[in-house]
């Protein structure tokens, strides 16, 4: 039987919805969809800066699991325009272009809040 360790980031959404900011099973953590919400609430207006956040706040949640960055294997990134990819190949380009995890882009027509323009899941191996 996995053991699990369950990873949070204080976020409201955690226990109302009732899911984890990451889960480590064996080896392997498995970050949930992450939008680029600050501390205080607010959202970036751009979808660069929603991306950076976003990745910010992924790092954070593999470095409590023991990993980091260079740990990330896959990557699935949820955008509402798709029009912006320069913006979301720069902020994922930046953390991820010499460790070039497998990455899927797919656009949605909204995420949970109209202020989300950008959705960000990673897949790390320990």
């Amino acid at each position: 039987m996995t053991t699990k360790q369950l990873i949070t980031s204080g976020s409201k959404w955690e226990p109302l919805l009732g899911y984890s900011r990451a889960v480590v099973a064996g080896n392997t953590v498995y970050v949930s969809g992450t939008c680029g919400v600050e501390a205080d609430g607010s959202v970036a207006p751009d979808m660069y800066g929603q991306a950076r956040r976003a990745l910010q706040i992924i790092n954070d949640a593999l470095a409590q699991a023991g990993a980091g960055m260079k740990d990330v294997v896959r990557t699935r990134i949820f955008v509402t325009d798709a029009s912006k990819f320069d913006d979301i190949a720069k902020a994922h380009g930046e953390i991820f272009g010499e460790i070039r995890p497998a990455t899927t882009i797919v656009e949605v027509s909204k995420l949970v809040d109209a202020a989300f323009m950008v959705e960000i899941e990673a897949v790390a191996v320990l």
